[in-house]
């Protein structure tokens, strides 16, 4: 319920207004209904447009963008099907297929996410929204306005630019922002190191990581390996792994650090943000293994910037499109899938009974509402609520009396520059796309219907509510379940690693860093459910306490392996000890909530 607090995203901002263009051109050609789906192409788009690199805003806004254009070309074959766009059979059948298809994929991830939710949308809107033009041409419209929306993002300049210097590459903009906050994280975590804000320090930190991860992944802009300064940011990122492991083991060991240990990370983290030298690095006292550690990952980090040439991607990993199926069609795949199947069906077939005509607005809310990464289900049905009647009384009262196509058009403008600053928060978000789609159906010659969308609107609000609460196999608890299996399965894969060869420092990174980030999920999915109403909240009841145990676990074990690089005949006994000890506790808080299959894993003790 809370309002996000971020810097204004001026750059999505100034974006928002120019996409209106294909709208513009097609309401002075007097064809305005061309304008519509290219301008909730670049809706969907804007919605999506969050801060980032431009190489990653090609898969963040245009695979979702494709695949609505397809769902926009179905939905039309659909409704041209079912005669007319009405049918209380084939449209709530086939669109409740769709929705299992959809939720189960949009569970694997945000993008994911973003493809299920348009996809979902545009297939409601093609099917009853009444366009005189043919499903291949909306289909080809609605992907022109994101396209454009695409190309502003890659062409207008960046406000990170600005900060990077001249010389900066003009497509590493987020990338470098990204790893420069890796190597801030690591000093923030050096400075908090016996204190209690450590743990939050290196949750900052594994954040951190996994943001870079996915800016450095994103497809290439072209053909071939890419230039020498991109080898060198890659290298740079490669760089921090080391750093922060050993900021993970010091942190661990619970001593305060001087303040000059985390100078070092500092220094990097400006010279990868700059594109300028990192200079001389203060070395700390290789007094013990994390400091040791510590020592030998800043003369490496050195090394690597001093590199002119870089090198390339790392190409480890255990993560595939194996494991993601598997997600997507395991039991929290499935109860999502359900849910939204669910929801589909059931609104199409009531809002076709409401309404003779015009009935897309309540299943295209309900698909919005079912979304699963906006909160809790009770707090953003409110908000979804509370944002409509605003969205809806504004346009009544301000931009509903008067007449043309011109203060539509403007009121798109506007609406598509606000989006950003409102995703803040899903009320102000809500309001703002109101106003928007309505100015849209307005070009569209069809009646506004304000009071008529609002009342909709609620009912989308209270169905999706009440099947979000049904009891069904797997709601919720299977999603929570299945995170921590997740979580659970990538800690120990990382501590057999450990164990058994502790000198391939790369793939015990990668193990590292699959651990943490599926840690990181399994918390969001504890939040998530706990932040819900308490016939929800209750089932998951006791998995905050599994997921700090996995956390001191995982902690535990990057200690270990930090360790085992100065001690290569095995463990001392007493990390042996805090070691057993820490699998007694997770077995212990898995006891009380489930215990999922795992094998053995012995600690050596030299």
């Amino acid at each position: 319920m809370k309002t996000q607090r971020a810097p204004v995203p001026w750059g999505a901002v100034l974006r928002g207004g120019p996409a209106v263009l294909p709208l513009l051109l097609s309401v002075l050609a007097d064809r305005p209904s061309l304008g519509v789906p290219a301008a909730l192409g670049a809706m969907l788009a804007g919605i999506n447009d969050r801060p980032g690199s431009r190489r990653g805003a090609v898969l963040r806004l245009g695979l979702p963008a494709l695949i609505g254009s397809f769902g926009l070309f179905l939905g039309t074959c659909l409704g041209e099907l079912a005669g007319g766009g009405r049918s209380l059979v084939l449209l709530p059948l086939a669109l409740g297929v769709l929705g299992l298809v959809a939720g189960a994929l949009s569970s694997t991830g945000p993008v994911a996410s973003s493809c299920g939710t348009q996809l979902l949308v545009a297939a409601v809107i093609g099917a009853g929204m009444p366009l005189p033009e043919p499903g291949w041409q909306r289909a080809g419209l609605f992907l022109v306005g994101a396209v454009w929306l695409l190309v502003l993002r890659l062409v207008l300049p960046s406000p990170v630019r600005s900060r990077a210097g001249a010389g900066a590459p003009y497509l590493l903009d987020g990338e470098r922002e990204a790893v420069a906050a890796v190597y801030t994280a690591v000093a923030d975590l050096l400075r908090a190191a016996g204190s209690d804000r450590a743990p939050d320090r290196r949750a900052a930190l594994s954040a951190a990581l996994d943001h870079a991860q996915d800016t450095l992944s994103g497809p290439r802009l072209r053909r071939h390996a890419s230039s020498s300064a991109e080898r060198r940011l890659h290298a740079q990122y490669a760089a921090a792994f080391p750093l922060a492991e050993a900021a993970t083991a010091l942190a661990w060991a619970g001593e305060p650090l001087p303040a000059r240990i985390a100078e070092g990370p500092d220094r990097l983290a400006r010279a990868v943000l700059t594109g300028t030298p990192c200079g001389a690095l203060p070395a700390p006292a290789r007094s013990g293994s994390g400091l040791r550690a510590l020592d030998e990952a800043l003369l490496r980090a050195a090394a690597d910037f001093d590199n002119r040439e870089g090198r390339g991607p790392r190409t480890g990993g255990v993560s595939d499109r194996t494991s993601l199926l598997r997600r997507a069609f395991g039991p929290a795949g499935r109860a999502y899938g359900i849910r939204v199947a669910l929801c589909c069906g059931t609104s199409t077939v009531l809002a076709q009974v409401l309404r003779h005509d015009h009935w897309y607005w309540l299943p295209a809310t309900a698909v919005f509402l079912v979304k699963p990464d906006l909160g809790p289900l009770a707090s953003r049905v409110l908000c979804r609520a509370v944002g409509t009647v605003a969205g809806a009384a504004f346009f009544a009262v301000l931009l509903a009396p008067f007449d043309g196509p011109a203060v539509a058009v403007g009121a798109v403008a506007v609406c598509g520059a606000l989006v950003p600053v409102a995703s803040r928060h899903f009320a102000a978000q809500t309001a703002v796309v109101t106003v928007l789609v309505l100015a849209l159906v307005a070009l569209t010659g069809e009646p506004s219907a304000g009071a008529g969308r609002v009342v909709e609107s609620l009912l989308a609000c209270a169905l999706v509510l009440v099947i979000g609460h049904v009891r069904m196999p797997g709601q919720r608890v299977a999603s929570v379940r299945s995170a921590l299996d997740t979580a659970t399965s990538a800690a120990y894969r990382y501590l057999r690693h450990v164990l058994d060869d502790p000198r391939d420092g790369e793939r015990r990174g990668d193990l590292r860093r699959d651990a943490y980030r599926s840690l990181a999920a399994a918390r969001n999915a504890i939040d998530l459910s706990a932040a819900e109403l308490p016939p929800v909240a209750r089932r998951t009841a006791g998995s905050a306490e599994v997921a700090h145990a996995l956390e001191l676990l995982i902690d535990t074990t990057t200690a270990c392996a930090v360790h085992l690089d100065g001690r290569p005949s095995g463990l001392s006994r007493s990390y042996a000890d805090r070691l057993t000890a820490r699998l007694s506790a997770l077995d212990a808080a898995q006891a009380g909530v489930f215990r999922p299959e795992r094998a053995g894993t012995p600690v050596a003790v030299a």
